[in-house]
């Protein structure tokens, strides 16, 4: 008798178990609903040209690599061959990253195919340079992408996008006032998220926020905070955009973000990140050192 209670218990757990609703959404997809909802009660790691410092910087390794260690999105540049080929690469030129020589748009993609990659120490491997395709391709479902360097080439970058299903992973962005960027972009806007760049010391930035804020709407700003001239500035910006909007801030170096950087963190983690976080309220970091941020801020429960 008692078997045969605990049988028709396991039933009941099971069947309890399979009503229970399952979160299909991709990883990507939760992402993006969380930069969509305003999410705040976790910082977003972004991994500047993928991880460069495992692999080289705009490789498919490099965004592999980020996506095995948890990193949310990934930064790429982009650049065309002379035969309209769109490609993964932050310099106008092959010199520094590859073992060719000359400008991208003097290279057809089957030749650009015949180079290795180089690493940070201008090493060559056996990494090839990637297409967007590519890319995009390796990060579906997994993590978001933001396309930097793109805006010249929005209408070859679409049909990209639409061929890989990926285009509500990315995150473009510029520096163009409100209403150019609804001009040029507004019809694709509601499954790509554009982002501002605001330089808050140049002349005119003000301005340009209050644009963005009454026009654009944008879900989050990259704020760039060159040093102490636009400290109370970066302050009221974190209290304006509050439930608004996220606060992206790059510490790739120091007048980005007035010495906040990652140079700063791996001596005082809290003096650099949790500045930005805690003073600014960035919850979202772009970073050469995605690895040890994320270990600061799952020390901090800040990150899954």
């Amino acid at each position: 008798m008692r078997k045969l209670i605990y049988f028709f218990a396991g039933l009941l757990f099971l069947a309890s178990c399979s009503s229970a609703p399952v979160d299909e959404r991709t990883r990507a997809e939760i992402l993006r609903d969380r930069i969509v909802n305003g999410e705040t009660d976790q910082v977003l790691v972004v991994a500047h040209r993928g991880d460069w410092r495992y692999a080289p910087e705009n490789s498919i390794a490099a965004i592999e690599h980020s996506i095995d260690v948890g990193v949310d999105v990934v930064e790429l540049d982009l650049q065309m061959t002379k035969d309209s080929v769109l490609i993964v690469m932050h310099d106008g030129t092959l010199n520094r990253t590859t073992t060719g020589k000359g400008k991208v748009n003097e290279w057809t993609l089957d030749s650009i195919k015949t180079l290795k990659l180089k690493n940070g120490c201008a090493i060559k491997t056996m990494h090839s340079v990637p297409t967007l395709e590519e890319a995009l391709l390796a990060a579906k479902g997994k993590v978001l992408v933001n396309l930097d360097k793109a805006d010249r080439y929005f209408d070859l970058i679409v049909p990209v996008l639409e061929k890989t299903g990926t285009a509500r992973q990315i995150i473009m962005k510029g520096g163009k006032p409100a209403d150019q960027v609804l001009e040029l972009y507004g019809k694709y806007l509601d499954e790509i998220l554009y982002m501002p760049v605001v330089n808050l010391h140049k002349e005119g930035a003000e301005e340009l926020m209050n644009g963005y804020m009454a026009d654009l709407k944008p879900y989050a700003y990259e704020l760039v905070y060159q040093d102490d001239n636009q400290l109370e500035y970066s302050k009221s910006l974190k209290t304006e955009l509050d439930g608004k909007a996220l606060i992206w801030y790059n510490t790739l170096w120091d007048t980005l973000c007035g010495g906040h950087d990652d140079d700063l963190a791996l001596s005082d983690p809290d003096a650099a990140y949790g500045y930005l976080i805690d003073t600014l309220g960035a919850t979202i970091i772009q970073t050469d050192r995605a690895e040890y941020l994320l270990k600061y801020l799952r020390s901090r429960g800040l990150h899954e």
